[in-house]
């Protein structure tokens, strides 16, 4: 049987609505009222430190129109958790001695289902049934991305539409284009080196733009838009990497993307300090890059940007080393593409829906564990 203390909502509403600060009408009043599915309603106590913060999370995925999953107390009445629910499609269900590995679209991470779980039974039947019907389902997890609970889904009227999925079917990526520089001759190749090393920004200025990317990053306790996630490196790499893009194309920069693809039966494994358990498992992850200027002529090389998990540009090799799997694959692709599979966000509608959703994951992060970094990671 699910938690008989947690309530999965797929509306919400706040009684006194935050007009004011959340802190202000908790002092003033003791608590906020959160009415739920079918009117149900329960509270935010002042007594709680949480209480504000999660005020301001349920009040978040009220206006995003985005479900919510909370527990409260033995009397059903006094909110202790929320977790935000994702709305996903299941890819693959693996079978592991102590878990299934849940791989789900479009999200990087490697979700768990623990094979202690009571529900286990239940939850991987509802996974792989998904999974053939390719329906989307609500994904309920905690921190550790351990899933909890699984739903199935399908928008009603009072709901959001759905969030962005990857088209399907899914698209090839675009083919890379090769110039035919030997039919072209020696001179048009000079040339075209000539001009692209002189576009290739010099080491200094894409540090330059590296920090620039980083100094957009969420404050964890206000996460206010449209700033950008990294303190959340759980999820979400592949709209990052497209506001980063987005940024950098205004800079007059031509940026590409790099992915990176773990090898059955590994996974992606990174140590961090913005996590509380100190590390994230990811299917998969993306970047951007730029082309940096060498100090010789025609020397250039590609250079990754990922605040999430560096403090300066590094290169396609060193991004990887970190990732934990020596057997992963790269794969270089224009901006443009935006899913995993294929297909572009050129009005950036979709990454912005994605950063909002995980802005409110680092939020909610905050208010239970404190804004990372994390004392207890080395």
């Amino acid at each position: 049987m699910p938690n008989p203390n947690g309530i999965l909502a797929r509306t919400i509403r706040l009684e006194p609505p935050l007009e004011r600060s959340p802190e202000e009408l908790l002092r003033e009043l003791g608590s906020i009222t959160v009415v739920l599915d079918g009117e149900r309603r329960v509270r935010l106590d002042a007594a709680d430190p949480r209480a504000a913060g999660f005020a301001r999370v349920l009040d978040g995925l009220r206006a995003a129109r985005l479900p919510v999953y909370v527990e409260v107390d033995a009397g059903g009445e006094t909110i202790t958790r929320t977790l935000v629910p994702l709305t996903v499609r299941v890819l693959e269900v693996r079978p592991q001695p102590d878990v299934f590995e849940v791989f789900v679209e479009p999200s990087q991470a490697r979700h768990v289902l623990r094979r202690d779980n009571p529900d286990a039974a239940d939850l991987e039947r509802q996974l792989t049934e998904s999974r053939a019907a390719a329906r989307p389902i609500l994904l309920i997890e905690d921190d550790a991305h351990d899933i909890l609970d699984v739903r199935a889904f399908t928008p009603g009227p009072n709901d959001g539409t759905l969030p962005p999925f990857p088209p399907l079917p899914r698209p090839e990526p675009p083919p890379r284009l090769w110039w035919p520089l030997v039919l072209t001759g020696r001179l048009v190749a000079w040339i075209r080196l000539w001009i692209c090393w002189w576009r290739c920004p010099s080491a200094a200025k894409a540090q330059e733009v590296f920090d620039t990317l980083a100094a957009t990053t969420c404050n964890p306790s206000t996460v206010p838009p449209p700033c950008i996630p990294f303190l959340y490196p759980d999820d979400g790499c592949w709209a990052r990497a497209h506001e980063m893009c987005r940024l950098m194309i205004a800079m007059g920069l031509r940026p590409r993307k790099v992915w990176i693809d773990s090898a059955y039966p590994h996974h992606l494994h990174v140590a961090t300090r913005n996590n509380p358990t100190c590390s994230v498992d990811w299917g998969w992850h993306v970047a951007p890059t730029l082309c940096v200027r060498g100090q010789w002529f025609w020397r250039t090389q590609r250079m990754v940007l990922d605040p999430a998990l560096f403090t300066t540009p590094v290169t396609e090799a060193t991004w990887k080393g970190i990732q934990g799997d020596p057997t992963a694959a790269l794969t270089d692709t224009s901006a443009d593409q935006f899913w995993h599979g294929g297909g572009t966000d050129p009005s950036y509608v979709a990454s912005n829906s994605i950063l909002a959703q995980y802005r409110l994951a680092l939020l909610n992060r905050s208010v239970q564990f404190g804004p990372p970094p994390y004392a207890n990671c080395p």
